[in-house]
């Protein structure tokens, strides 16, 4: 049951660090301002216990 869990919570980080990465590139690339990245950034942050 612990391992379901852990892989569960693995994934979902894994989710956010993804969702980051693609707000990285799309902040780099000009596609969004400052404040949608960080305000998009806050969001995912507040999901994650990594992040």
């Amino acid at each position: 049951m612990l391992a379901g869990a852990g892989a569960a919570g693995g994934a979902y980080e894994y989710k956010n660090k993804q969702q980051l990465d693609v707000l990285e590139k799309e902040f780099s690339e000009g596609k969004i301002s400052r404040e949608e990245y960080m305000k998009r950034k806050k969001q995912i942050n507040e999901g994650s216990v990594i992040y």
